[in-house]
């Protein structure tokens, strides 16, 4: 989360329980809701493939929930990041990790 808040999000909550999917953490920048997956792989590489087709549907049900539910919230863009984590390398922030897929 201190990765995130160094890039200027600010968290509005992490482990959060929806009926649709757990969100790791769900951060504002701006406009954009961020709902991002945390994943910890041997390389960077396999975090992104960690995260299959309907976990993403489920993820970005839960953050598009969560914005209509929530004050000031109901007009931001829904996106879905993967911060990817590997022993001996500095985070990896992804922003729109699975667009187009």
């Amino acid at each position: 989360m201190a990765w995130l808040m160094l890039k200027g999000y600010r968290i509005l909550g992490f482990r959060l329980r929806t009926p649709q999917a757990e969100i790791d953490i769900l951060a504002l920048k701006g406009r954009v809701l961020a709902v991002v997956e945390v994943k910890h792989r041997a390389q960077l590489d396999l975090a992104l493939e960690a995260v299959g087709p309907d976990q993403r549907a489920r993820l970005r049900r839960a953050g598009e929930s969560l914005a209509a539910r929530r004050r000031g919230l109901e007009d931001c863009a829904v996106r879905l990041d993967l911060v990817a984590l590997a022993p001996g390398q500095w985070p990896h922030h992804l922003a729109d990790a699975w667009a187009g897929s």
